[in-house]
């Protein structure tokens, strides 16, 4: 009995290290390949649909996550997403039982080693230019999946109506490229609500658009010779302050600075000189929308109403201020030639009365008459037959002296007689130009506080 018991010590260590050897050599991934004949020498797995029967259509499970939104560019109507694929589908070939092999479930294998399905984006406008997975994994059920990151450059019709305040909603139309709905069949494995929450999720943060929603839409081949495709339709919100801040608000601040130009004088040339200077800046304004709007759409955007809106109101604007001042310019020269003929007959007349008092120096008649208008009471004015030639020099000296003294007398008599020096009366045009001008600014305000209602509230509804 003891010689039994030495004997199983022995045998026993001997037969659990063989089985501990031979579960050491079935437990690796190579035995599981060996087992279902892959190995890079064989290319019938990559080359073939894997089905056994070839009329039977080939599964194919597709689920789309967005991970961020890297860029959208208006002017060449793009869409650059980066998203996370996870494509599955079934290998008839392909099947093993974990409990023969240490429990193994899932092997990884290079890419090209099995067929993968042939799906493609429509709207694909550049070629995925991140590196792609290398590795792909099989279970033991004969379940496919091959996971990928891509960067799409996509097409995508850009709606810019409401810029900055708009929505865009750009598709990924998944489909294949050679198999048709009989030999391949394409189904989404989530649903609109799933790929939407699970990718906000996986976003890490959103810069210029604001993720909104993903819907999946599945559409079934109409007939077989046709291929199921699955839409994927991504809708986003443009962040707006950055555009308010750096192109709405410095227009409308050029805008209140031309309303603020109707309180400055129209007598000057400095009115005209600002407006067109603002005019200017809402130009070049202008060509900064021109580069970031694309320039074949269906309508006009707001914004392009709203800057062409008041371009045209400041055009408007500076035509009334021409007209005014041109009405102004008018009136001024009708009062120049007003003074110039009101003032030439009396100067002409005190300078023949001189002369004729100075050439009738012979007549006494004609000297005491002259004495007696350019009488003062410092100079006396009474002249005698005696001294006729001594003072006729002397006299006219006098009368020459005293006709400027005169003349400013008599103008200050004439405006105290006619209600001491009140103000001129303003001409017909300046009164012409300054109920126009009146009128003109309650008509500018008005439309400019009905356009710009119109517009905000159309940018504001949707």
């Amino acid at each position: 009995m003891f010689t039994a018991f030495v004997v199983s010590l022995l045998i026993l260590p001997a037969t659990a290290a063989a089985a501990f050897a031979s579960e050491s050599d079935g437990c690796s991934y190579q035995d599981v390949l060996n087992h279902l004949g892959l190995n890079r020498s064989n290319e019938l797995f990559s080359m073939t649909r894997p089905v056994k029967n070839y009329k039977k259509p080939t599964h194919v499970s597709l689920e789309v996550l967005l991970y961020a939104i890297l860029n959208v560019v208006e002017k060449e109507q793009k869409f650059v997403p980066y998203v996370w694929t996870v494509t599955r589908w079934h290998n008839d070939f392909i099947s093993w039982d974990p409990q023969e092999f240490c429990g193994i479930n899932n092997v990884s294998l290079p890419v090209g080693i099995l067929w993968k399905p042939d799906l493609t984006i429509e709207e694909m406008a550049e070629k995925d230019k991140a590196p792609p997975n290398l590795y792909l994994t099989i279970r033991a059920d004969g379940l496919v999946e091959v996971t990928n990151d891509q960067v799409l450059f996509s097409m995508c019709r850009m709606n810019i109506y409401n810029f900055p305040f708009d929505i865009q909603r750009c598709n990924l139309s998944f489909k294949s490229i050679i198999h048709s709905a009989k030999e391949l069949r394409l189904q989404p494995s989530n649903n609109s609500s799933e790929a939407t929450e699970w990718s906000r999720d996986l976003m890490p943060t959103q810069f210029e658009w604001i993720f909104l929603k993903m819907k999946v839409t599945a559409i079934a081949a109409s007939c077989p010779d046709h291929q199921d495709v699955i839409i994927y339709t991504i809708t986003m919100r443009r962040k707006p302050i950055l555009y308010i801040i750096n192109f709405l608000l410095p227009v409308f601040f050029f805008l209140a600075l031309d309303l603020a130009s109707f309180f400055i004088s129209d007598s000057g040339g400095e009115k005209l000189s600002f407006k067109v200077t603002v005019m200017l800046a809402v130009t070049v304004l202008q060509l900064i929308l021109n580069e970031i709007l694309p320039s074949s759409s269906n309508s006009i955007p707001l914004i392009a109403v709203y800057c062409i809106g008041i371009f045209a109101l400041m055009l408007l604007s500076l035509l009334e201020t021409i007209l005014v001042m041109h009405l102004l310019e008018k009136d001024h020269k009708s009062q120049d030639d007003d003074d110039d003929r009101d003032g030439g007959p009396g100067r002409s007349d005190e300078l023949n009365i001189q002369n004729d008092c100075c050439n009738q120096h012979g007549d006494p008649n004609a000297w005491t008459q002259c004495g007696i208008i350019y009488s003062t009471p410092d100079t006396p004015t009474e002249v005698t037959p005696g001294s006729k030639d001594d003072s006729s020099a002397a006299l006219c000296q006098t009368l020459q002296k005293l006709s400027g003294e005169l003349r400013q007398t008599e103008r200050a008599l004439s405006l105290l007689l006619d209600g001491r020096k009140e103000k001129p009366k303003t001409g017909y045009w300046t009164q012409v130009a300054g109920r126009l001008n009146r009128i003109f600014f309650v008509f500018y305000l008005t439309v400019v506080v009905i356009f710009l209602t119109i517009l905000f509230s159309k940018w504001t509804s949707v």
